[in-house]
């Protein structure tokens, strides 16, 4: 199948600052991804590294994830069970006991609560944590993705087809701002493709093959320390290696929900 005509508004965009058009036209599909350099001044940013060590970290199983990722915090995905539901005690201790070693570690400035307020002031309103029988979620994630991530996709509505949250999802954000950067490589690359059936013949590990993205239009961006990003997940997308330097993000997921609200979680 050819797909050469290109989709004009399918770009990457720079900003000043996130505003709620950004963050509709993301939802609707519109846009690829919104930067906003300097999103972390590198004071912060330095304070963020120099704390990590005081954050309980680990690498993925190699089984599921073959490119090691070193990461902190709980992500809902991780929790899922083969139906597509919650391993809720899992989770819930997971989530208490990263809760309690963000604050043991201190991080000051905060970059998730900087990143938090600054997101909900361009929507409007404060953004909220998602629940689930009342009960928020963990929200905030720490990455470093130096060896790269395969091509994948994030849909809460898909991966938990018979709903999650009290809230009701209407279209789900990623957001990442980093820390540290490399020199060279780390770009993340967002294609013009939602998942499709037919996709499930490139399967690989946890995410897709190249073959599943073949003549779809796409965009890259070589992150720098202190970018803000906002990109829509449903949209296929990955991370290339880095040869030298550390690439490091803290990382959480937006959702619009049919209210109106901006709901986040990791």
């Amino acid at each position: 199948m050819s797909r050469t005509a290109l989709d004009p508004l399918f770009t990457a965009q720079a900003a000043k600052s996130f505003t709620d058009r950004h963050l509709a036209n993301l939802g609707a599909g519109v846009v690829a991804a919104v930067r906003v350099p300097d999103f972390l001044d590198p004071a912060t940013c330095e304070a963020a590294m120099a704390a990590l060590d005081r954050l309980p970290t680990a690498d993925y199983d190699p089984a599921r994830v073959p490119t090691r990722i070193l990461r902190f915090g709980p992500a809902l995905n991780d929790y899922r069970t083969p139906d597509g539901r919650l391993d809720a005690p899992r989770y819930w201790a997971a989530a208490e006991a990263a809760r309690a070693a963000w604050q043991r570690a201190g991080m000051r400035p905060d970059p998730i609560a900087i990143s938090l307020a600054r997101l909900g002031t361009a929507w409007g309103a404060a953004v909220s944590p998602a629940t689930i029988g009342g009960r928020p979620v963990f929200g905030g994630t720490l990455r470093e993705i130096n060896a790269g991530a395969l091509i994948h996709y994030d849909d809460i509505n898909r991966e938990f087809p018979g709903g999650l949250f009290d809230q009701d999802v209407v279209a789900q954000l990623a957001f990442n701002v980093w820390v540290s950067a490399p020199a060279d490589g780390g770009a993340t690359t967002v294609w013009r493709h939602r998942w499709e059936p037919a996709d499930e013949l490139h399967r690989e590990a946890y995410g897709y093959q190249a073959e599943a993205v073949k003549d779809y239009q796409s965009v890259s961006l070589t992150p720098e320390c202190g970018d803000g990003l906002l990109f829509n997940p449903a949209n296929f997308h990955a991370v290339e290696p880095a040869p030298a330097g550390r690439r490091v993000a803290f990382a959480f997921f937006l959702a619009i929900t049919t209210t109106g609200q901006l709901i986040a979680w990791s």
